[in-house]
């Protein structure tokens, strides 16, 4: 298969007069849906909505790939639009984009699509090619010189691989994005081509939504003077023990890749061994302390939340379809079905500090760190101490939250610690230092240390869920307002997971208080997008048509708790939309915590009303914030009708 086969003529528009982003996806959207490979535009512009949240997808050069692979795609296909005066897609290179390649992919997309895609991105990094594309007349010029630029480097690829060379590459490179359709294989492209410029041999594996293309060897990798990896995801490194590895993010490797290429050639890259952390340059920045941490914390913070989201909705419905009149004191498992909800949430939720714990001290201290950390988050759950040891009347109280942050940071670093140690072991137990004296010591001392502390953890926690029982309606309030209005300061970003992980915390230790603050936060997260489609609804003059099209589907996404709905909006225009946003979000916060009302899952939005006490109130808070906030942007704003 050939990219022709995915691009119909009918997909094709030369000379777009769009004036913005969302003009062009739009137009793009369009062209997908009368060439049939789209079913329902508004799912696949949510979708693309989406993927440009998570990062530009302008290369530079005047090009953007926009992309999504989501169920309401058909068949995979292209779409392209010529825009001779360019349009904004936020490219690092700061070039407004005049070729713009929109990739459709249904959610099952097999290999070959894919292959078919990467390839299209290569070709994208020739500058004739682009040359051509940009002086094309029609549609049919472009499938021709698509055609023939194709044809070349397939035939390239073919004498390529028949090829016989004995000598081995002098760097290599390992090339990733979340989402492997387009930055992954331009950046390979890029780096080998800029490595033949240089005079040397480079090879890249991509690792692309097909799996790893052209994988490294272990000859290769021990003839290689270093490793670049260009990634966005995390990647196996354990097999480039003893090299020089350099660490950076797929952008780079697109648009820096002779710097990157330098700093091997210069041995500018730290040496990387296995099973110890090394400090990774990063272009030549290093991170802050702080920036460290919260790495570290949202590592872990990541991989729990699908425990608590899916635990704590199942424990609601156990609630919602409960019998309380049966027996107050079991709430929750009076019935059958109840119990049978709140036992399957229960086991999840029950993970979360665990799991939190481990990829906290594994983000650390890589994977010999997650044991350890594990198994301290699960000892902080438990609330095991040396009191209880010796007097089985102590009770045992969790720790929470708070003991299984200390567990995750402690574990992550003690294993650090003792891989440090055992740097003086002899070389003949090597093998046995992941097997058995890591996890076999770290289990031992995370055990002691949680032992020992626990008892002052549970203080520390009893006394701020106290504390936070203890408010008085004002102090609630105000809670309120402040977790609600952190939820739309970056919509998604490091002050937003802040305020939710908080709001967790605190629903994870339990307590009326908790619930009060999760529904908050919950309220706070729904308002943003929804501040948007109000404004787009009903004060039209205020946006374009293409921005008040796409303000529909934030409709949906506020309801269902998505904040992100609102970031294209916020990144055009942040200094009225962003301020708008948070003062609705506040209050709704501070109008549910007035009324106190209570959610006991952390996720869902308003899908999971019925679960939340004082319901209408919570409706309201949600209506009013988003009210308030819409009128407020509404008047900053300038009519653009």
């Amino acid at each position: 298969m050939q990219i022709r086969e995915l691009l119909k003529k009918e997909a094709i528009k030369i000379g777009s007069q769009a004036k913005s982003k969302n003009e062009a996806i739009d137009e793009l959207i369009d062209l997908h849906f009368e060439a049939g490979n789209v079913i329902d535009k508004g799912r696949y512009k949510e979708a693309i909505l989406k993927r440009e949240a998570e990062g530009t997808t302008g290369m530079g050069d005047g090009i953007a790939i926009p992309h999504a692979r989501t169920s309401a795609v058909k068949e995979a296909g292209l779409a392209y639009l010529g825009v001779p005066e360019g349009v904004d897609f936020e490219s690092l290179d700061g070039s407004l984009a005049n070729i713009i390649f929109m990739i459709a992919a249904p959610e099952d997309s097999n290999n070959l699509y894919m292959e078919v895609l990467s390839r299209l991105a290569t070709l994208l990094t020739d500058a004739e090619f682009v040359k051509a594309l940009k002086s094309a007349k029609s549609a049919d010029e472009v499938l021709e010189i698509i055609d023939s630029a194709e044809n070349i480097k397939l035939e390239n690829e073919k004498k390529k691989e028949e090829k016989k060379d004995d000598e081995y590459p002098e760097i290599l490179a390992v090339t990733a994005c979340p989402t492997g359709i387009a930055h992954t294989y331009m950046a390979a492209e890029n780096l080998e081509k800029k490595a033949k410029e240089m005079g040397i041999r480079l090879k890249a594996e991509t690792q692309g939504s097909v799996g790893a293309k052209n994988v490294l060897t272990d000859e290769e990798i021990k003839n290689a003077k270093g490793i670049i990896i260009a990634a966005d995801k995390n990647v196996e490194l354990s097999r480039f023990n003893g090299k020089q590895v350099l660490i950076t993010n797929v952008s780079k490797g697109i648009n820096e890749p002779e710097a990157l290429i330098k700093s091997i050639l210069n041995n500018e890259a730290p040496v990387y061994e296995t099973n110890k952390k090394v400090e990774v340059k990063q272009s030549g920045q290093k991170d802050s302390i702080w920036h460290t941490i919260y790495k570290n914390l949202m590592n872990g913070v990541s991989h729990m939340l699908p425990f608590i989201v899916g635990g704590g909705i199942l424990i609601a419905i156990a609630f919602l379809v409960d019998n309380q009149a049966i027996n107050p004191a079991n709430f929750g498992s009076n019935t059958p079905i109840a119990a049978f909800f709140k036992t399957i949430g229960g086991e999840a939720f029950g993970f979360m500090l665990p799991i939190l714990a481990g990829y906290i001290a594994m983000s650390i201290a890589d994977r010999p760190g997650l044991v350890v950390g594990f198994v301290g988050g699960a000892f902080a759950n438990a609330g095991y101490s040396f009191a209880h040891l010796f007097n089985s009347e102590v009770p045992l109280v969790s720790a929470g939250f708070l003991g299984a942050l200390l567990a995750g940071f402690v574990g992550g670093y003690l294993t650090l610690g003792i891989e440090k140690l055992c740097d003086k072991l002899p070389d003949s137990l090597e093998g046995l230092k992941p097997v058995l004296i890591y996890p076999l010591s770290g289990i031992f001392l995370i055990g002691v240390i949680m032992f020992a502390v626990n008892p002052l953890m549970s203080s520390i926690n009893i006394g701020i869920t106290n504390l936070l029982d203890s408010m008085g309606t004002t102090n609630l309030i105000l809670l309120g307002a402040i977790v609600g209005g952190m939820m739309s300061v970056d919509m998604g970003g490091p002050v937003n997971k802040a305020a939710y992980v908080f709001g967790t915390g605190m629903l994870a230790n339990g307590g009326d208080a908790g619930k009060i603050i999760m529904a908050s936060v919950m309220v706070g997260g729904m308002v943003p997008p929804l501040v948007i489609a109000l404004s787009t609804t009903f004060f039209k003059k205020k946006w374009t048509s293409e921005e008040r099209k796409a303000g529909v589907v934030n409709y949906i996404m506020g309801l269902s708790f998505i904040s992100e709905g609102a970031i294209p909006y916020a990144a055009g225009d942040p200094i009225r939309v962003l301020p708008s946003c948070i003062i609705g979000s506040a209050i709704a916060g501070a109008i549910s915590a007035a009324f106190k009302c209570m959610s006991p899952a952390p996720h869902g939005g308003l899908w999971v009303v019925a679960v939340i006490s004082n319901p209408v109130w919570y409706v309201v808070a949600l209506l009013v914030g988003s009210i308030v906030g819409a009128l407020i942007l509404s008047l900053l704003k300038k009519d653009k009708a």
